[in-house]
């Protein structure tokens, strides 16, 4: 990875571009970041290789990017604390207030809101 660049996990990418787990890979790809598709499912989405768990992403990360449903996100608190990372975005959806609680409590630093918003993109621009 380029040392200038930052790097962030999407974890919930998805290959269908009208989801937000597509249109966060192609904003923060677009803005210059590394971004590492993490899905259970799928081999690459927008040409990149995707991890099947974000503890196989191979570098630290500055972000991870969260799009899965509140009960799956529970379920990912461990992996999301170990594997560390600037600052934690949980999507809208895809977590509840006790969710975020758990995850302060785990030591993650949550963001609560729209990761694609926040680098000046406008999901609305991948529809």
């Amino acid at each position: 990875m380029d040392q200038d660049k930052k790097a962030i996990a999407v974890v919930g990418a998805s290959a269908d571009r009208r989801k937000f787990g597509n249109m966060c890979v192609r904003a923060y790809k677009e803005a210059g970041w590394e971004v590492y598709p993490v899905n259970l499912n799928q081999a690459t989405i927008e040409e990149l290789a995707v991890y099947p768990k974000l503890s196989e992403v191979p570098v630290e990360l500055d972000r991870i990017s969260v799009y899965l449903p509140p009960a799956k996100t529970r379920q990912l608190l461990g992996e999301i604390a170990s594997k560390g990372a600037g600052d934690v975005w949980f999507n809208p959806g895809s977590a509840d207030p006790q969710i975020l609680e758990e995850a302060r409590a785990a030591g993650i630093k949550v963001r609560n809101g729209c990761s694609i918003t926040y680098i000046g993109k406008s999901p609305a621009l991948y529809m």
